[in-house]
């Protein structure tokens, strides 16, 4: 290929943390030149290991910035400290080894046991600055005065859900869902189920004979089946949609300070169905571990279930109470598939096959509509797919199958988004840029992209996995690694309340392992809207500032995939010939 030489203007984007030596390998170039540079990689000592010509992309809308790019896919040799070059510009270095991921797995799941109500966190098990009297020991919650109900629950326990101290059981759902998905798909599908078992977590459970993994699940499960209503109350069976402060608190403050009173909000539909579907999942996951545990599981699932179909659109307005998230979710028909899907895994019942069978998200690809997504917290039919895809239930392998057809096919959607974008992810913007939690989309869609692997053996999805990990990692246009404590350029002041270090020496920076929700094109917050250009292209709708929450704040629904990518891809990084 004939080469032109660079101006000396260029920019290159890596994985600043590496590559896994069995999957692809692109690095992203910013420059000018409409004809293609020569590259080169070095190695830690300055020795050139390989050679070639970059490929003009051209212009590229979701960055604003005119591309090329840098496929290194066939040098597999393993080291420390590589750089990419272009004339004299060079990149951050980046090592090339199968185990880049191996405590990065680690350190994601960390991030729930960090965020734990109702418990101390223990030095033996996050070091010094990060340990803390429990957050609300005693979570007595009554009902908020304008939700119509007289009785206190105790609702101790569950994971805080962002940068603040509220419990939200839309989100804590997907979240909860999406470790014990992980835990499913390991012990279906995958081989490295053992590195999660019991003793393998920094967790005070890490001795118990059960896998650590759900351990820190069942935290979060726990406290779903506390906000259920008591039978003999009204809309006994439902549950509340979340508890959280009564105004909203400033920052810095660690849990323990937080001295506002906590209610209970309203029940809806949706978390009821959340409820159902996760602990008809816990209930057969728990069944030989732990079968009192998945009786009261299954129990409260059938509650749910019951109570939901009895009141199929209780949707409270939350969007004017402060203190909290809203989580409104009005379109319901998505949550009452993935608790059928759910109950019908667990339960081989007909009439929640019926009831899949009635369901348009039998035959509709996933994703919520106008986003290229396969889930988000409230669009949650892809849960119930992936469920039917991954669990092998013998009175579900015809759904199983259309499941998994499924999903590969939106698998091949994001592959051609990869091919299609100039930083190789798999997520497009749309006309509205990129959402709140952009990260997570793509999070998302590399867990999808990951089952199309394990389903088919085909190395172009665990290609698009390893690719949608480097725009993560800082393969993107902020040149940044959206993840704290990995890279040259990690994310520094995630909103939270307690790792608050850039407000105050007297609080923590955020440990390794917690991932921002990186670019957000509306700037919904003050900081991102007096910080950042209005105008800007979607990737660059970012800043790493803790007061910035709607471009960093940090959250278990964004965590959740996280790890369970990161841990695929080093299960699949550490395994020769696949």
């Amino acid at each position: 290929v004939e080469t032109v030489p660079p101006s000396g203007d260029e920019l290159i984007r890596v994985n600043q943390v590496g590559y896994l030596p069995n999957a692809a390998k692109f690095a992203t170039v910013v420059a000018a030149s409409d004809k293609p540079h020569a590259w080169e990689l070095v190695d830690a000592g300055g020795a050139v290991m390989a050679r070639g010509a970059t490929r003009v992309v051209g212009d590229d809308p979701s960055s604003g910035e005119h591309v090329h790019t840098i496929d290194f896919s066939g040098f597999v040799a393993a080291g420390q400290g590589y750089t990419l070059r272009v004339g004299e510009v060079s990149s951050h270095p980046f090592d090339v080894s199968p185990t880049i991921y191996s405590q990065m797995k680690y350190d994601a799941l960390a991030y729930f046991y960090h965020n734990r109500s109702g418990i101390e966190i223990l030095e033996q098990y996050v070091g010094p600055d990060h340990a803390r009297p429990a957050g609300h020991p005693m979570d007595q919650a009554p009902c908020a005065p304008d939700i119509g109900c007289t009785y206190t629950l105790d609702v101790t326990g569950g994971w805080y859900d962002a940068g603040d101290h509220g419990k939200y059981v839309v989100n804590g759902g997907i979240s909860a869902w999406t470790l014990l998905n992980q835990y499913e798909r390991l012990v279906a599908l995958g081989s490295t189920a053992g590195d999660f078992g019991d003793g393998k977590l920094k967790i005070p459970e890490n001795m118990n004979e059960i896998p650590d993994l759900l351990d820190e699940a069942r935290w979060e499960i726990e406290f779903f089946l506390k906000m259920q209503v008591p039978e003999g109350e009204a809309n006994a069976g439902m549950v509340h949609h979340k508890i959280h402060d009564e105004k909203w608190t400033g920052l810095p403050l660690a849990p323990h300070e937080d001295q506002e009173a906590r209610y209970l909000r309203p029940v809806s539909t949706a978390a009821t169905l959340n409820v159902a579907a996760s602990a008809a999942q816990a209930a057969r996951i728990w069944r030989d571990l732990d079968p009192a545990f998945a009786d009261e599981c299954l129990e409260a699932a059938t509650r749910a279930w019951n109570a939901a179909k009895a009141n199929p659109a209780v949707i409270p307005d939350e969007g004017a109470v402060v203190g909290g998230g809203a989580y409104g979710d009005g379109e319901l028909s998505d949550e009452f598939y993935w608790a059928a899907a759910e109950l019908f895994i667990t339960t081989g019942d007909a009439k929640y096959q019926a009831e899949l069978a009635a369901s348009p998200y039998t035959e509709e690809l996933l994703g919520a509509p106008g986003t290229f997504s396969a889930m988000t917290w409230g669009q949650v039919d892809g849960l119930g797919a992936i469920s039917l895809a991954v669990v092998d239930a013998q009175h579900a392998a015809a759904e199983r199958e259309a499941a998994r057809t499924k999903l590969v096919a939106i698998a091949d959607k994001y592959l051609e988004a990869i091919d299609s974008e100039g930083y190789r992810l798999p997520f497009k913007a749309d006309e509205n840029g990129y959402p709140w939690g952009s990260n997570s989309f793509v999070l998302n869609n590399m867990l999808v992209l990951a089952l199309a692997h394990d389903f088919t053996g085909e190395q172009r999805y665990f290609d698009g996995v390893a690719s949608g990990a480097d725009y993560i990692l800082g393969r993107n246009a902020m040149d940044k690694s959206y993840v704290s404590g990995y890279g040259e350029n990690p994310l520094k002041n995630p909103h939270h309340r307690f790792w608050a270090a850039q407000l105050s020496n007297d609080y923590p920076a955020a440990p390794a392992g917690a991932v921002s929700g990186g670019p957000n094109t509306a700037r919904q917050d003050p900081i991102a809207m007096e910080q950042i250009d209005a105008a800007c292209a979607p990737q660059k709708c970012y800043i790493d500032d803790i007061e910035a929450w709607s471009v960093n704040e940090i959250t278990i629904n964004w965590n959740g995939p996280f790890a369970w990518v990161v841990s695929w891809l080093d299960e699949k990084g550490t395994q020769t010939g696949q």
